[in-house]
């Protein structure tokens, strides 16, 4: 609920906008419309949220006023911020709400419908429910061309197009016609990798969870049934390095208001992936104890084919619990960053495949290598002359 309360500044200042981009100079005239010129210029001159302005503007402060009275249409009658559901609803049946609204209440659960989130659908009795996998249940829609490393094997099965698009579209740019670099496309999909991986450099996974590339770091050798692989690990500087100071304040784009924030206006390192919590955020929950080996997300590779032996990824999902101005559930909320979902995919390959690697890779690889000292061996002991020397 805190959450959709958050989003509504947003929703009221499209509704400002919309607004004003449709009348023309003749219905600015009027008094009702000179007042919402003046939010709107307020919030486009300043980059404040209406949240913010509320603070000093009894109007706006009344608009949320309204919202507060109207919560128990919207939410079904909430008695705290939190609301008791099932697992299987929360990922993928959906909670429902905005059950029968009326009046302002109305107004709000039809601007959260035509808002198009992902996660939140039309029902056949008119309300909404909120389901964070709903549209995750099934297989991707994204449409990816990869490198056939022809010409170039270390560029084998890399991303070059999503959607026949060769750079992503939602993180800022530099300017207009200026690619950042949180908008590049970098290295694959994680399900394979270029071979030949001797030199342990580092590489790049795109994950589509989060809308970017993730820089993956040699940490050590491994075995994994008999085959010897290389562990990878996501490095320190994802997330952790943001903002001005690295040239990367692409990755910082909405700057939240009264949250527990960096003074360049960035989250603390580790608020996305939670590889590497810092005390900022991790203190304020109780029982909350990260451990690397339990939740860094991590692949194992065969050095010479680039066949991931294993791996694991793992996201917390969290939002922020804050105040809300003129939000009586609110009231008595200290800000901060919530766990929500602790989500783990994991894969190692079965025996058939360990067996055919070992067959058709390891083996091979290792009669070979025998050969090659055999020969040397041979070579040794044989005479400028050709003859054999005696040991």
């Amino acid at each position: 609920m805190n959450a959709f309360l958050q989003v509504f500044e947003r929703e009221v200042k499209d509704i400002f906008q919309n607004f004003h981009n449709k009348f023309d100079k003749t219905i600015n005239k009027t008094p009702g419309v000179r007042l919402v010129r003046r939010i709107v210029d307020r919030l486009r001159g300043t980059r404040k949220s209406l949240l913010q302005l509320t603070e000093n503007d009894p109007g706006l402060s009344l608009l949320m006023a309204h919202l507060n009275n109207n919560i128990d249409s919207i939410f079904n009658n909430p008695n705290s911020m939190f609301a008791i559901t099932t697992v299987k609803k929360f990922l993928f049946e959906g909670v429902k709400f905005c059950i029968k609204p009326s009046g302002l209440a109305k107004a709000i659960c039809k601007q959260i419908k035509d808002q198009g989130s992902k996660t939140i659908r039309s029902l056949g009795d008119g309300s909404l429910a909120f389901a964070l996998f709903y549209h995750k249940n099934g297989t991707s829609e994204e449409v990816y061309e990869v490198h056939t490393g022809k010409d170039d094997i270390s560029k084998l099965v890399e991303i070059q197009k999503i959607d026949d698009q060769p750079t992503l579209h939602i993180w800022l740019n530099n300017s207009e016609g200026d690619l950042s670099i949180c908008n590049m496309i970098n290295g694959t999909d994680g399900s394979s990798y270029p071979p030949f991986r001797q030199d342990r450099k580092p590489f790049f996974i795109f994950s589509p969870d989060i809308c970017r590339s993730v820089e993956m770091f040699y940490e050590k050798d491994v075995n994994f049934e008999g085959i010897t692989g290389l562990r990878y690990t996501m490095g320190d500087n994802f997330l952790n390095n943001v903002g001005p100071e690295y040239q990367n304040e692409c990755f910082c784009v909405n700057k939240m208001i009264n949250v527990i924030k960096r003074k360049n206006g960035c989250l603390y390192p580790g608020a996305l992936d939670l590889t590497q919590c810092l005390v900022e955020y991790s203190s304020l929950i109780k029982g909350f104890n990260p451990d690397p080996n339990k939740h860094k997300t991590f692949v194992d590779i065969q050095e010479v084919s680039g066949i991931p032996l294993r791996g694991g990824k793992r996201i917390q999902f969290n939002m922020f619990l804050k105040n809300i101005n003129n939000i009586k559930l609110t009231e008595n909320l200290t800000t901060v960053l919530m766990p929500i979902l602790w989500v783990e995919e994991g894969v190692s390959l079965n025996a058939e495949s360990v067996n055919l690697i070992k067959s058709k890779l390891i083996n091979v690889l290792t009669t070979l290598k025998m050969v090659h000292w055999a020969s040397v061996s041979l070579g040794g002991n044989v005479g400028q002359d050709g003859t054999p020397r005696e040991n």
